[in-house]
């Protein structure tokens, strides 16, 4: 259930959430994991900008809709969520997909690997 958390820029979400959020049509799940993390299995269709980079391509992230972003457990998913709250994005479009990739990928929720959106 989504939820949250005093201080934080960001609502927490589970990775159903996230999938039922990309159903609906108005949101984009930003993988902030390293390169090798990513081709080894990520959301389908996520865009893929590494936690280190969220400052620098702040203008490359989407300028509608809800951001959910998804590392491995939720740490570094967190940081570039509070790193786009940073820069002027508007909070209540920002997500942390807590449970991350791998519990995604385990629930048969949709993937790609490689390179492959």
């Amino acid at each position: 259930m989504a939820r949250n958390v005093p201080g934080e820029p960001y609502t927490r979400i589970s990775a159903e959430e996230g999938d039922e959020m990309m159903k609906a049509g108005d949101a984009i799940v930003i993988d902030v994991r390293r390169d090798d993390e990513y081709a080894g299995g990520h959301v389908k269709g996520a865009l893929w900008v590494p936690v280190d980079d969220v400052i620098p391509r702040f203008d490359d992230l989407p300028t509608e809709g809800k951001l959910l972003f998804i590392c491995e457990v939720g740490a570094r998913s967190g940081l570039a969520a509070e790193y786009a709250a940073a820069m002027g994005a508007d909070t209540d479009r920002l997500y942390n997909i807590e449970d991350g990739t791998g519990t995604w990928i385990q629930k048969g929720l949709p993937y790609s690997t490689g390179e492959d959106k």
